[in-house]
């Protein structure tokens, strides 16, 4: 690993996104690009909602300084800038659900499309045989990339989620890297894990840095999820693939599970799978009695347990077709919580 580690991109990142954060947050209030506090956002004052775009720059003025990614991926910043600079209009504007989700499909094609970092097989998931896609893993991809980068969007809800939860993804893509011997990999994970992390200081407010409260809004959530999914889509493809494709969606596997339990009961019930509320885990766990660092805490670690089934079928080579039944029973018990999670939790109660 430390064969193929750079100190100087990471550096660079690190210091881009924490003099950004400082020098945008005056500017989000001169243009409008604040959190207000409302029933569905309990927050006191007006937040600055430019951590996402923090962190984009940050990567990319890093990447290309140092030529680590750029090199590789120009394609990858042209669609990051586009569903940036769709997220801060929908910070601004609140843009409608149907035109941002248009416009996602837009930025997946890029990567399906442009980029050519689309998914052609998903391995052995029925035991039959590798399932191969052929030019229809083109539209499967489109379909995916919209709803990991949803995925992302929808767990951000409280402080330090969707940053610390792709940290926690990014961190473990890392070690999969160096375990399958892709260490020549390991900087691009790295580099947009180096400009989360002064993010997370601001957001949590870290001591020193309390009282300058900053958001991802949602350039930012979008971003890492479309930086997590082109990452996951590009080492789990291909002959010289790091990990297999059942092995990356268990790393994303908590996010999924959310938005698909909760898109799952909107529907039932007869709302919009778009429409946001606060039902989310998150919500869940803080009206259980939970606080939000306590919340945080609780997913993260759930995050990670999902990361490391997916991390520990890969090194022991568990047959694909069982990670993926053994992922969607879990994704059929945890909706089935989630559905009855009040009933649950007043057993719980009344137990202890």
């Amino acid at each position: 690993m430390f064969d193929y580690l750079q100190l100087v991109p990471l550096f660079t990142a690190f210091f881009v996104a924490l003099i950004l954060l400082v020098v945008m947050t005056p500017l989000a209030h001169q243009f409008g690009l604040v959190d207000q506090p409302s029933l569905r956002k309990r927050h006191h004052g007006m937040v600055p909602l430019t951590g996402g775009v923090a962190i984009f720059m940050a990567v990319l003025v890093a990447s290309i300084v140092t030529d680590v990614w750029m090199k590789n991926n120009p394609l990858f910043f042209t669609a990051s800038a586009f569903i940036v600079l769709l997220g801060m209009l929908d910070d601004r504007f609140e843009l409608s659900a149907k035109g941002r989700l248009m416009c996602q499909f837009g930025v997946a094609a890029i990567m399906a499309w442009s980029a050519q970092n689309y998914i052609t097989s998903l391995g052995n998931i029925m035991g039959l045989g590798d399932v191969n896609l052929g030019l229809a893993g083109y539209f499967f991809t489109i379909v995916c990339v919209v709803g990991v980068i949803n995925a992302f969007n929808m767990i951000d809800g409280i402080d330090g989620l969707a940053g610390g939860m792709s940290l926690v993804v990014l961190l473990f893509v890392v070690g999969l890297l160096v375990a399958s011997g892709n260490g020549g990999a390991i900087m691009e994970p790295l580099i947009i894990a180096a400009a989360i992390v002064p993010f997370l200081a601001f957001n949590l407010s870290w001591k020193g840095f309390k009282g300058n409260k900053i958001f991802m809004g949602d350039a930012g959530s979008m971003f890492v999820g479309l930086t997590i999914v082109w990452l996951l889509v590009d080492h789990a493809q291909g002959v010289e693939a790091a990990f297999r494709p059942i092995t990356a969606v268990w790393l994303i596997g908590l996010p999924l599970m959310d938005m698909a339990a909760i898109m799952y009961r909107r529907a039932r019930k007869g709302q919009s799978m778009l429409r946001p509320d606060r039902k989310h885990l998150h919500n869940i766990f803080m009206r259980a009695g939970l606080s939000s660092n306590q919340a945080l805490l609780a997913i993260l670690f759930m995050g990670s347990l999902y990361c490391m089934i997916g991390v520990l079928g890969e090194l022991f080579n568990v047959p694909e077709w069982l990670m993926f039944w053994g992922f969607i029973a879990l994704l059929t018990v945890y909706s089935f919580i989630i559905q009855n999670i009040w009933r649950f939790i007043r057993k719980f109660k009344q137990v202890a």
